[in-house]
């Protein structure tokens, strides 16, 4: 199969798999959903959903949040891991989109990654889950299993993110990307995949060594 059949065949069988695809981060605008990102860095979702509502209900909004002392957002997000940067973070993006941006969240990527703390990863969130736009959400689960199907060999997200982004339908790909971190947890992951269990093992090149092996 070419990489090309292996991505379509790919995005097939995680949409039977997983029907009902959506970001696991819990946000009710565009504001919550970037900064749910942010905090989201070497933290767990689930971790972030319980910080969140605290802190969105005592900053609701860019200006709000733009306001604040950094010590006070800190002492919100503490649990999140590396809570010193990402508070400062988290103030100076709101101060910026104040400032640039109309209090307003961008819909497009070269200014999303302007903010302060924002990458490419949770630039394409944002442009996909709230403006619909074609977007790939390169983490580590995307990272680990789209190299695991043989759809590339590059190790810099930039590189990864082009790669797949000529390989998935653009209007496939951000769902495309929410099935992968679900099968990621559950089914590929990083140290014990468990290939005999895998929708896709019929023509991921890793699946299919390891059950050829196995046999």
């Amino acid at each position: 199969m070419t990489k090309k059949e292996i991505a379509l065949s790919a995005v097939e069988a995680l949409k039977k798999e997983y029907p009902d695809a959506k970001c696991s981060l819990d946000y009710e605008t565009p504001l919550q959903l970037l900064v749910a990102t942010r905090l989201s860095a070497q933290c767990t979702d689930a971790r972030v959903n319980l910080v969140t509502p605290a802190l969105f209900a005592r900053f609701p909004d860019a200006e709000s949040l733009a306001g604040a002392e950094v010590s006070e957002v800190a002492e919100y997000i503490k649990s999140c891991g590396l809570y010193k940067t990402k508070s400062k973070d988290l103030v100076a993006m709101a101060k910026m989109l104040v400032s640039d941006f109309g209090s307003e969240v961008p819909d497009n990527i070269d200014d999303l990654t302007k903010l302060p703390g924002i990458g490419r990863k949770t630039a394409n969130l944002i442009c996909g889950d709230v403006y619909g736009k074609p977007a790939v959400v390169v983490d580590t689960h995307c990272i680990r299993i789209t190299t695991r199907l043989g759809l590339h060999k590059e190790t810099d997200q930039r590189k990864i993110e082009n790669a797949l982004r000529k390989l998935l339908p653009p209007e496939e790909s951000n769902d495309f990307c929410h099935r992968i971190v679900l099968h990621g947890r559950a089914v590929c992951t990083a140290r014990s995949p468990k290939c005999k269990d895998c929708c896709m093992n019929g023509f991921c090149r890793m699946g299919v060594k390891e059950l050829k092996n196995g046999d």
